[in-house]
């Protein structure tokens, strides 16, 4: 038996948003908070808010754009948001459906293959629109695909390399000879818009990958998987159902001033302890994981890796291969995407994948919030 991603595909977003547009709106709404709190800003009761530049942000993470579903509500400084309608359940497909779809049929064309020709999908991602029915029986219906299964399973930002695992234990324990992995990315949404150290992060994308259990290989074959999670709240994004619950019980005398159930519980990140506990992590399971295979690190031609930062993509690159790596082993796509959460390293590794030579070695490795670290060593066919 040999597990090989045989096809991959991508959805890019309708808009784009650059630093200098991002910068514009979110300048024009400190210059409005800090006008309407003048008087307190003056007493010392409420701190003034400090404007952002398209060169801070790309200084401090590579990032020059991101793409997203919906430009208009995020660049008004008096909304900040993507502005979706909602679309009916059942009659309408969902907006996480429609991007997974799109990208699943890239996948699926690049592999040769028909949705019928599918035993499983996951979709693996950070966030989800709703928490049933699961959008990857949605992505399954609207696809075409009779009998088989589906379902949804959140890893934050490491959801890819889960899923490409999760997908290869199926294919292993007989579950299935081929199984879709789609990551959709929507964090347009979950992003809060205002907090100047994080309003840059993210951009929308969707990914799909195909997973096939093959006589003849083709495509990368996947070798071994590692997985790593420890429990932490540096990275976190609390919104979800029982908002409506903790929101009601707060209106008491105990919470008096709990005016916003929404904005506290948005994404919230302490990037510097982030980049100091992650980035040696990461490096740390990818190499334990090469050594576990018996793999040396100089083997390793190319490493699709999450697009958080461009800093910590150059930390990882020189702990795990040397001072000294050519920076082609670690390619980047965050200059136009930003970080697209779970989908990043899918991203990457669709765009790159063609790079590498018959027998070389890559890894594809995720991380993030939990925090959450995967490796999956994979060999060009």
């Amino acid at each position: 038996m040999t597990t090989c991603i045989t096809g991959t595909g991508l959805y890019i977003p309708p808009y784009s948003i650059s630093n200098e547009e991002l910068v514009n709106t979110f300048n024009q709404y400190v210059d409005n908070y800090n006008a309407k709190h003048a008087d307190e800003i003056a007493a010392e009761t409420v701190t003034a808010l400090q404007h952002s530049s398209a060169e801070f942000i790309e200084k401090v993470s590579g990032i020059k754009s991101r793409y997203v579903m919906e430009k208009e509500g995020i660049l008004n400084p008096e909304i900040m948001a993507p502005v979706i309608a909602y679309r009916n359940l059942g009659e309408e497909l969902s907006v996480m459906a429609e991007m997974g779809a799109a990208a699943l049929k890239d996948a699926l064309a690049d592999a040769g293959l028909e949705a019928n020709d599918l035993d499983g999908i996951i979709l693996a991602c950070s966030s989800f629109q709703r928490t049933y029915p699961a959008v990857a029986i949605e992505i399954q219906n609207e696809i075409g695909m009779v009998g088989g299964f589906a379902y949804d399973m959140n890893v934050a930002c490491s959801a890819a390399t889960f899923g490409l695992s999760q997908a290869h234990g199926s294919i292993v324990s007989g579950l299935a000879k081929r199984v879709a992995v789609v990551n959709v990315e929507i964090t347009s949404a979950h992003l809060n818009w205002r907090n100047r150290d994080s309003h840059f992060i993210f951009g929308d994308v969707a990914t799909a990958s195909i997973v096939e259990d093959l006589d003849t290989p083709k495509g990368y074959e996947i070798l071994n998987a590692k997985l790593f999670t420890e429990f932490s709240t540096n990275i976190t994004n609390e919104y979800g159902f029982m908002d409506r619950s903790e929101y009601l019980a707060a209106q008491t005398e105990m919470y008096p001033d709990i005016k916003d159930p929404v904005t506290p519980k948005l994404f919230l990140q302490n990037g510097r302890k982030v980049f100091r506990e992650v980035c040696p992590k990461v490096s740390e399971i990818i190499t334990e994981h090469l050594k576990e295979n018996n793999l040396p690190t100089s083997d390793v031609k190319m490493m699709w890796l999450h697009q958080a930062n461009a800093n910590m993509l150059d930390l990882i690159l020189r702990t795990v291969m040397g001072k000294e790596a050519d920076k082609s082993i670690v390619p980047s796509v965050i200059a136009e995407f930003a970080n697209t959460s779970s989908a990043s390293p899918m991203v990457v590794f669709h765009r790159y994948k063609d790079e590498l030579a018959s027998g070389d070695l890559g890894v594809i490795c995720s991380f993030g919030a939990g925090y959450s670290i995967g490796s999956v060593l994979v060999r060009k066919v």
